[in-house]
C-alpha cells in the first residue's frame, strides 16, 4: 500500500532501515553464519579472503562510526527528495534498489552501536551516545518539515484517483510524526541502555 498511503511508505522504510538491521544483528548472524557453513570451506575460503588485505581496509572503514553515519544520512535524505522518491514508485528497478540501499545503510549504521562478532572493539563507547543524537537530526527535520508543511510534497498521493488534498495532507503529517516517535523512541533504548552500562563500575560490566 505504499503507493497509495505515505504513511505506510514511511512504515516500510523504517522497517528496512532502523528496525530490521538491528534485530538483525542482535542475533549474531556471522556467528551463526560460521558455524552453518562447512568448515573446509570456511578454513579454505572465507577466512583466507577476509584477511586479503583490501578485504580487511574496506571493512574498517565501512566499520567506521563517521562513514556509517553518512551513509545512514546521504541514504535517508537522498531518497526523500520529492523527485528521487517519485522516481522509485514509478520504476520497480529502482524501488528494488531502494529498498537495498536502506537495508546496507542500515547494517552499517547499527554497526558501531551493537558491535557485533567480529567488530573490532571501539577505543571507548562514550562517542555513540553522541552518534545516536546526532542520527536523530536528520530524522528530525525530515520528519517536522512533512509534518508540519503546508501543501503535499510528495504529489504522487495527490494524482492518485480520488485524492482529496486534506486527505493527502492529513496523511502527511500522520507519517512525518510517526517516523519522528520512532525513530526518537528506537535510538533512544540503546542509548540509555548504553548509559547504564558506561555508568557501572567496571567490575560489573560484562
Amino acid at each position: 500500500m505504499d503507493h497509495q498511503l505515505l504513511t505506510i511508505h514511511m512504515v516500510k522504510h523504517l522497517l528496512l532501515m532502523t528496525v530490521a538491521p538491528a534485530l538483525i544483528l542482535l542475533a549474531d548472524p556471522v556467528q551463526a553464519l560460521a558455524y552453518g557453513l562447512p568448515q573446509q570451506f570456511l578454513g579454505q575460503v572465507l577466512l583466507p579472503m577476509l584477511r586479503w588485505r583490501p578485504i580487511r581496509h574496506l571493512g574498517r572503514f565501512l566499520a567506521n562510526p563517521i562513514a556509517c553515519w553518512l551513509a545512514a544520512t546521504g541514504v535517508l535524505i537522498g531518497w526523500h527528495v520529492p523527485a528521487i522518491f517519485a522516481l522509485a514508485l514509478r520504476s520497480h528497478t529502482v524501488h528494488s534498489i531502494e529498498h537495498f540501499s536502506f537495508v546496507f545503510a542500515g547494517f552499517l549504521f547499527w554497526w558501531p552501536v551493537l558491535q557485533p562478532w567480529p567488530a573490532v572493539p571501539l577505543k571507548s563507547r562514550w562517542p555513540i551516545l553522541i552518534y545516536l543524537f546526532l542520527a536523530t537530526l536528520p530524522c528530525d527535520i525530515l520528519s517536522a518539515y512533512l509534518t508540519f508543511c503546508d501543501h503535499v510534497v510528495y504529489t504522487h498521493y495527490l494524482n492518485l484517483p480520488g485524492a482529496a488534498l486534506a486527505a493527502v495532507l492529513r496523511d502527511q503529517e500522520f507519517a512525518g510524526a510517526l517516523m519522528w516517535t520512532c525513530v526518537t523512541i528506537i535510538y533512544l533504548v540503546p542509548a540509555g541502555i548504553l548509559t547504564v552500562r558506561l555508568l557501572e563500575p567496571v567490575s560489573h560490566r560484562t
